[in-house]
Parts: structure tokens; sequence; C-alpha cells
């Protein structure tokens, strides 16, 4: 299985963000997050809506503003930060335009199924906080334009 890039983006905000609680320096902007992890501002813009809108991080407008993450974020499960970006849509489109011939008794959707859940449910006991611990929470902090 392979992560969008929202997705990707999002947990990489997510961590960006807790470790930037750990500096003096002034909270990161949606601009300055952009520019660090070399994707489109309108792209990081989107991510960082939608996690504000799960009460993940808050973005504040103007002097002293920036982004921040909640306590929710930090704590929040990977699972739940997947799940919310991936979707939980089948991992096949059975369905679509060409609909499959086998569908209706298909066993390997099913299966999919399955497996996606399996995936979900591994990163669910994984926190935010969990995925920024040592060693990996120092390293960031040394990755130029990351902290």
């Amino acid at each position: 299985m392979r992560l969008l890039r929202s997705t990707d983006l999002a947990l990489r905000v997510l961590m960006r963000l807790a470790v930037a609680g750990d500096t003096p320096e002034a909270p990161p902007t949606t601009r300055a997050v952009a520019a660090a992890m070399e994707v489109p501002y309108t792209h990081a813009a989107k991510v960082v809506a939608e996690l504000q809108h799960l009460g993940l991080l808050e973005a504040r407008r103007g002097r002293g503003g920036g982004l921040a993450l909640t306590d929710r974020g930090r704590t929040a499960s990977v699972g739940s930060v997947v799940r919310a970006f991936e979707g939980d849509g089948d991992v096949v489109d059975c369905e679509g335009a060409t609909p499959c011939p086998l569908r209706s008794a298909c066993r390997l959707r099913g299966a999919l199924r399955r497996a996606q859940e399996a995936f979900f449910a591994s990163l669910d006991p994984i926190t935010v906080a969990d995925i920024v611990a040592e060693p990996t929470g120092p390293l960031l902090l040394g990755i130029p334009g990351f902290a």
C-alpha cells in the first residue's frame, strides 16, 4: 500500500510541529513548512487546513502567528491520521468504469480489506509523540530548514 502525498505530508507536518515545540524559535508558518519540505504552498495549505479541521494543529495569522501542534495533535494516533487522509475506501476499485466480472463472488476484495485494516490497526497504538521521540526528534531538529 502506498500513502497519498497528502497523507505523507500530514505526518511530516505533525512531526515538524512536534519538534518545533521543543525550540525557542517562533512557530513556523505554512509557507515555511512548505519551503522546508519542498512542496507547493497550496498543497501544504490544504493539508494544514485539514489538520486544523481535525483539531491536530492551530494556525494563527498575523504577527506572532504560525502553526502549533495541539495537545490532541501530540497524542493523535498515527493510524487515525492515516485513516483521515487516506479514507476507508477499498484498496481496489471493483465497481469502476469497467466493473470486475468477479465482483459478486470475489474473495480477493475481502482479503485486501482485512489487510488494509491490519495496516491501520498496526499504526493505531503509535502516537505523533512516539514517532518524534529520541533519536528521531533531535535528528529532525538537525535538518536544515526543518526546525
